[in-house]
């Protein structure tokens, strides 16, 4: 039998929320009490996307949230190199979809 560190946290997955969602947008909106993030993959090409999670934080919650992201991107970029901004990557002109014929 093996005991658990008086400070060490158990946590448990579900199959289902080990899969993910895939999201390539996320909208932050705040008040005085929390930060509310939605995630949401939107498709080129699509009118509408849905959002697929939405996470509400404390403030010091977001806060830790972006300390712990940050500390991981810095990690990532001094292993894999720099991530460039999406506004520095040229996307071909029919991305996501059917190439226009005259």
């Amino acid at each position: 039998m093996t005991e658990q560190q008086p400070n060490q946290l158990n946590i448990e997955i579900s199959e289902e929320v080990a899969e993910g969602a895939y999201a390539n947008l996320a909208i932050i909106t705040h008040s005085h009490a929390e930060f509310v993030i939605d995630f949401v993959n939107v498709m080129p090409g699509t009118p509408k996307s849905k959002v697929k999670s939405r996470i509400i934080l404390t403030p010091q919650h977001a806060k830790r949230f972006m300390k712990a992201m940050t500390e991981n991107i810095n990690k990532y970029e001094a292993i894999n190199g720099t991530i460039k901004d999406l506004e520095e990557i040229e996307l071909p002109m029919n991305f996501g979809g059917p190439t226009a014929q005259a």
